[in-house]
């Protein structure tokens, strides 16, 4: 039975008449109300308010939830993962512990190369499968919303199988899904020698395929050192755009590759990774309107320095923050980790943590106008905690669940 009305809320997070993407000093201004009711119609938020004015909005049938000493707020939207994947990479985990290099793992067959292996064995049925579990289990740790992208094909065959997966999920879930084509994430074997002839295949094969049967939102690109170069990374995305996908680009993760310039160069939505910045990167993102993701749970797994998110938002960037869920480099889609991370190894507040986590997040997948805060008119999408002292708190005690439901489209799942 639908939710229809949530009261005694101690505090209701990221309260919004009007909303616009957030950037620098906004990011931690995080509008709460003490002591309020929020109500729900047909999955979407009717209204809220003050307890005291409660009764002249009471909707008096469907089922109330009382959240006394409880925290509600917008459900997580986690703007860049890489969900569909055939089999985890523990095996890899451990050769890294045992102290041997990526390049070592990918000369041994490991890496990315890894896992497009194993998915091009799997069944479009196997995967779809495995991929539905891990967006349930997502869910349930408050994610509200997700984009998901290709990238373990490398093949025109293995790439469209993956967004024909993604599409399915699209259809299948209760929560929003957005898909992005990444068959520019490594070079194949095949091509290792011949990089235009990989980008003439992606371009002169898959992308009409991917058009034709509208299987992505957005087209991504790995542009780094040794895998895409910046001007092969514009090929790629210009192509991608003549047949109406946004970029999104993987950028500045391991070096100063410029990523971060060619995405604002082509007016990409979201510019991800951006652990190597200098101060043109940094200036080049903070003049413009794409915004800049991060995604700490890969800096941690690969232990690498953390991306410089206190530079980012005092130099005015517009921030994001995601999971980036995938085998190699981040098993893990937990977004309230994330957050916690964020606060703990970023110097992000709570605030900016919470702001970039909703709201920014669904900009990032231009869900803005359905998610990511709380407004009249948007999705029930919600997350209500366990009784905590302080909004402060979920960041902090990162090792306890502290989620006691979460709703979608106004309903306890």
């Amino acid at each position: 039975m639908p939710v229809t009305a949530i009261t005694n809320i101690k505090q209701l997070v990221n309260v919004r008449d009007q909303y616009h993407l957030l950037r620098g000093r906004e990011l931690s201004v995080l509008p709460c109300l003490e002591n309020a009711f929020l109500v729900l119609e047909n999955g979407l938020i009717k209204s809220y308010g003050p307890m005291d004015e409660f009764e002249q909005h009471n909707p008096g049938d469907g089922e109330e939830v009382d959240a006394s000493g409880q925290l509600v707020l917008p459900a997580w939207c986690d703007s860049h993962t890489h969900l569909v994947f055939a089999a985890s990479r523990e095996e890899e985990f451990v050769d890294k512990i045992k102290g041997l290099s990526y390049a070592e793992i990918a000369a041994r067959g490991g890496g990315i190369l890894n896992s497009a292996r194993k998915l091009a064995e799997a069944s479009e049925h196997d995967l779809l499968q495995s991929a539905k579990a891990r967006l349930n289990e997502l869910i349930q740790l408050g994610t509200g919303a997700i984009e998901i992208k290709s990238g373990y094909g490398l093949s025109t065959e293995g790439e469209l199988k993956m967004l024909r997966v993604i599409k399915q999920l699209k259809q299948l879930s209760p929560i929003p899904v957005k898909a992005t084509f990444l068959g520019a994430h490594t070079y194949p074997p095949a091509f290792k020698e011949n990089h235009q002839g990989y980008i003439d295949l992606l371009i002169n094969e898959m992308l009409p395929v991917i058009a034709e049967e509208q299987l992505a939102d957005y087209i991504d690109v790995f542009c780094e050192n040794g895998f895409f170069s910046p001007e092969e990374t514009e090929t790629i995305c210009r192509a991608g755009m003549a047949l109406g996908l946004k970029p999104k680009i993987h950028a500045n993760q391991l070096n100063l590759s410029g990523g971060t310039q060619t995405g604002v160069k082509l007016g990409a939505l979201s510019v991800d990774h951006l652990e190597t910045m200098d101060e043109d990167a940094i200036q080049t993102l903070a003049a413009s309107g794409t915004i800049g993701t991060l995604l700490p749970s890969a800096a941690f797994f690969l232990r690498m320095p953390f991306q410089p998110a206190r530079q980012l938002i005092d130099a005015g960037c517009a921030i994001a923050l995601a999971s980036d869920f995938n085998p190699g480099s981040s098993p893990s889609g937990n977004m309230n980790l994330v957050v916690s991370m964020s606060c703990i190894q970023m110097k992000m507040l709570p605030e900016e943590a919470i702001n970039a986590a909703t709201l920014n997040g669904a900009y990032a997948m231009e869900l803005e106008d359905e998610l990511g805060s709380i407004t009249v008119g948007k999705k029930a999408n919600l997350i209500i905690t366990r009784p905590v002292p302080s909004l402060a708190y979920l960041p902090y005690a990162f090792g306890s669940n502290l989620i006691d439901k979460v709703l979608v489209q106004g309903e306890i799942v």
